[in-house]
């Protein structure tokens, strides 16, 4: 079947709460949104009732669909509540303590005192040692003792194993004893999920190193078995068009890459919203944004600059380092369903616990009597009465009553508590914002901010006024841009390879070789991903970093010449200076390939006014008020309102409070000033 007749795209990303869906026609331009509950049970259950909830809507048929997009959390939920599979590691002779001596720091927040280190995902008992060594330079110091493997690979059966981790001493100079243990083991261990550090991240550091290939090997059964389930769904549904998932680097990998490294999908559902927060800005004239995601548990915050996504090779994964490249954010448990609770020592906190999908909110009516941010959004007036275009109704009286309960033991109203946990809420998410914004040199008020994700809209007002922001940019479907950013992005990877020399030493034809190396990398996958010639795109660049120090900053590579003024400009850009008098590294090289995939440029609005299509009351500070309530979809470009108001559409609701105004720019999206 052609392109002309799978016109359709269609993305789905699983949140905490819940399955968000956007289905978009390429050849018009015109797309649906869908909304469920998640189904934590079986996540795909969700998405598949989410995907045919969208057809529903725009009366099309599965078959139409060319390309079927996702986001999911189902390895990084696996890694933080320390759900993955049973998994061995097996190292170079000497060093089967790396993972448990791990590095001598300690959390940022932790106490020195109080601090226990984590359980490691592989314990002592399950890393097996192999004689054999290459050094530093690549050079063999050591063959690797291949007999040595069947016992090995009996002892790994013996334990039950269900995933296997190779990670040898300086494999990312010369892969070839990884490479070839790897290949036997298959072979000795069939239908065993095998990885090799190679395979997944091909630079220095040993622990960061082994880390990423032990949690890569851990969560290949379960993410395996769940994209065979999704695949099964779909087929099962009529819809034959391939799956691709997001990758925590903002690009999206077809099922076959992401089943041989899964652990590449730890920030995927997080990073599509800032994927879509981008598009929506740059539909709007903004390149300089910061994005606040905003649902049912968490929210997630970036800071785009010049139109470019920050990326980072220091993630974390719960306690665990993370090193492969994933956009540069800061998560915290502050969302909709967050918990407010009355401390032992009489203070008011709000997350990091969430009511999550089931029981929810109290105002579900779902059974849960703990109040909420939600709860308190609904008793304040700030919420509709119903969500989801009027499929779920909120309960105002259990709303009440539940923060009746945090209200009593502080001595306040119901609605001085209410307000108490929005303000908790907020600044847990400021002191977030000044995290990712300050803290890498940018001043907050340079930026417009984004709020999205269910609660997104509901905050972005009060989280401007704490930051000195003047400008909130609101994104036609907020409440599914996680869902609109996979139909935005486009396939990306990223090759890497240790070379670590003096920059005063390095010669342009090695580090040349090296890039070539990698090039063909690319090469080959870009033909496993099937991009046309005219769709490819490499950008090269360097890691570099002072001498003995700890950490590397990304410099784009167009040649030796200039490079050392590059990476010093880019040094006082983030920490306010640079260091003339010490020589300089190049560590790591690096290739991100980029295949374009071809979607479309969303309908825009017609122009038009905006009428209310009713009202409603709303506790302010100040005193109760009649606010107008508006339907999104009536709002033509250039309507402009004042509020206090509430904006309602079926993914989200927007708080616009008094002395600030909403006006519909012409690319859909809602411009909030105050």
């Amino acid at each position: 079947m052609s392109s002309a007749e799978r016109p359709l795209l269609v993305a789905v990303d699983i949140g905490g709460t819940f399955s968000d869906v956007t289905l978009q026609d390429v050849a018009t331009g015109e797309s649906w949104t869908a909304k469920t509950p998640s189904t934590p049970h079986d996540p795909s259950e969700g998405f598949l009732t989410g995907v045919l909830m969208a057809l529903a809507e725009a009366g099309r048929d599965p078959a139409q669909v060319g390309r079927v997009l996702h986001g999911t959390t189902v390895a990084t939920n696996m890694i933080l509540e320390g759900r993955t599979a049973r998994t061995a590691l097996i190292t170079t002779q000497g060093f089967r303590h790396v993972l448990e001596i791990g590095r001598a720091d300690l959390p940022r927040r932790d106490n020195l005192w109080a601090w226990v280190k984590p359980r490691r995902p592989v314990p002592p008992e399950h890393v097996f040692e192999v004689a054999g060594r290459i050094g530093a330079d690549g050079q063999e110091i050591t063959p690797l003792d291949e007999a040595a493997l069947p016992g090995v690979a009996e002892a790994i059966r013996a334990m039950a194993a269900e995933a296997l981790a190779i990670c040898f001493l300086h494999s990312f100079s010369n892969a070839a004893h990884e490479a070839r243990a790897a290949t036997l083991l298959r072979g000795l261990l069939p239908g065993l999920a095998i990885t090799a550090s190679h395979e997944v991240l091909p630079v220095v550091r040993e622990y960061e190193r082994s880390m990423a290939t032990v949690l890569n090997a851990a969560v290949m059964p379960a993410v395996s078995t769940y994209i065979a389930r999704l695949e099964a769904r779909l087929a099962e549904a009529g819809v034959s068009a391939p799956l691709l998932l997001m990758k925590s680097n903002g690009g999206v990998a077809g099922a076959a890459a992401i089943r041989r490294a899964p652990a590449q999908t730890a920030l995927s559902g997080p990073a599509a919203g800032v994927v879509g927060a981008r598009a929506d800005g740059a539909a709007a004239g903004f390149d300089n944004l910061i994005t606040v995601d905003i649902g049912g548990t968490s929210a997630d915050i970036c800071v785009i600059t010049g139109g470019r996504i920050g990326l980072t090779q220091s993630g974390r994964v719960g306690p665990w380092p993370l090193p492969l490249p994933m956009l540069d954010m800061v998560t915290i448990g502050a969302g909709g369903g967050s918990i407010a609770r009355v401390s032992p020592g009489g203070a008011l906190t709000v997350g990091p616990k969430s009511a999550g999908a089931a029981p929810g909110p109290a105002c579900y009516g779902k059974g849960s009597e703990e109040p909420t941010v939600t709860d308190a959004h609904l008793y304040l007036g700030h919420l509709p009465a119903s969500l989801l275009g009027g499929r779920m109704a909120l309960d105002a009286a259990r709303a009440e009553a539940a923060l009746a309960r945090i209200a009593g033991p502080l001595g306040l109203s119901v609605e001085a508590a209410a307000r108490g946990v929005l303000a908790i809420a907020d600044n847990n998410m400021v002191g977030a914002i000044r995290v990712v914004s300050v803290e890498r040199g940018h001043d907050p008020r340079d930026f417009a901010l984004v709020p999205f994700g269910g609660a997104g809209p509901l905050h972005g007002a009060a989280l401007a006024t704490l930051l000195g922001i003047r400008t909130v940019l609101v994104p036609r479907a907020p409440g599914v841009l996680c869902a609109q950013g996979l139909v935005a992005a486009d396939l990306r990877a990223e090759f890497s390879r240790s070379v670590t020399m003096p920059l005063a030493a390095a010669a342009a034809a090695k580090l040349e070789a090296g890039f070539a190396a990698l090039e063909a990398d690319a090469v080959t996958w870009f033909a496993d991903e099937a991009v046309p010639p005219a769709d490819r795109n490499s950008a090269l660049s360097v890691l570099m970093r002072y001498a003995e120090q700890g950490f590397e900053l990304p410099i784009p590579w167009s040649g030796l010449s200039g490079l050392g003024e590059a990476f010093a400009e880019a040094h006082r850009a983030l920490y306010g200076f640079d260091l003339p008098g010490i020589g300089i590294e190049i560590v790591t090289l690096r290739i991100t390939a980029t295949g374009r995939l071809h979607g479309a440029a969303a309908a825009r609005p017609a122009p038009g006014t905006a009428r209310p299509i009713g009202h409603q009351r709303i506790r302010l500070p100040e005193g109760q008020a009649r606010a107008a309530i508006y339907d999104r979809s009536g709002m033509g470009a250039g309507a402009c309102i004042s509020g206090p108001a509430i904006i309602t559409q079926l993914d989200a609701t927007t708080l616009v409070p008094p002395g600030w105004t909403a006006e519909v720019e012409p690319s859909g999206a809602i411009i909030m000033r105050g």
